[in-house]
């Protein structure tokens, strides 16, 4: 049987990089996204390039009935699901008592709840097969809180707890769990968060870096079966930082950074 993997998020930014990363190494794929335009060209794209095969499903993680959808799509056409890859996410900019209500429970759902869903289903098969890898998408952002940013940051302190902590439950069982935790990267994350204008875009401290570059990294360490891996080696500096400095002087520095403007 064909070995498959699953990405979410899988048309663009990271997401895409992953996805051809992946296809290139002879995965099937599952991709995962919004847009169906773009998923068909994506698919397109990498079936051109590569001797794959790629089923695509427009779905939207902030629907809670998604996660299982994905998985009843894998189970019906016998997926062997070795890799899943969960980028789907999004952010805000704000005062979080001025942010829209809906929007911020949706962004609990993509980011953590669909999330750890998509890892509790798809887990128990490869830890049945004493096989697997997954990589979840984190930030820096999830080692500090984020004023401005308030939600965002704390859903990816979630996932970077929750995957460290599921790394230490299987990795006895031939399965292993990633953290990526990438800085500032070019992708469309600024744009759907409306704010082209943050502080955060021109941080001679922690440059922007490529998505292609980003995936590249996160992929190397999926393979090597690392817990946690951050992405640029400034953004290590930082990441690491913020474990000794107090937490008022980190939370007025990411306050500035965060600012729109």
């Amino acid at each position: 049987m064909t070995k498959t993997a699953i990405i979410t998020g899988g048309t663009v930014g990271i997401g895409y990089e992953l996805s051809k990363l992946i296809a290139a190494d002879g995965y099937d794929l599952i991709l995962v996204a919004r847009n169906e335009k773009t998923l068909k060209k994506v698919k397109k794209e990498i079936e051109s390039s590569n001797k794959v095969k790629v089923d695509i499903l427009s779905l939207d993680l902030a629907d809670p009935k998604s996660p299982k959808k994905i998985f009843d799509f894998a189970k019906k056409t016998k997926a062997v699901v070795e890799v899943l890859v969960n980028n789907a996410g999004f952010g805000t900019n704000g005062k979080f008592d001025r942010m829209d209500l809906k929007e911020e429970l949706q962004m609990i759902q993509v980011n953590v709840a669909s999330l750890v869903e998509l890892t509790h289903l798809f887990l128990q098969g490869m830890v049945e097969r004493k096989n697997g890898k997954i990589l979840n998408v984190a930030s820096i952002a999830g080692f500090q809180p984020g004023p401005n940013m308030a939600n965002y940051y704390a859903t990816k302190a979630y996932v970077l707890s929750f995957t460290e902590a599921v790394y230490e439950d299987v990795k006895k069982d031939g399965v292993t769990v990633t953290a990526l935790c990438p800085g500032p990267t070019k992708t469309e994350f600024f744009e759907r968060a409306e704010i082209t204008k943050s502080k955060l875009l021109d941080n001679p401290m922690a440059p922007i870096m490529e998505a292609k570059e980003v995936a590249e990294i996160g992929y190397d360490a999926l393979k090597k079966g690392k817990s946690v891996v951050i992405a640029g080696a400034l953004n290590k500096i930082l990441a690491q930082s913020v474990r000794v400095t107090p937490r008022f002087i980190t939370r007025k520095i990411t306050k500035f950074f965060n600012q729109n403007g």
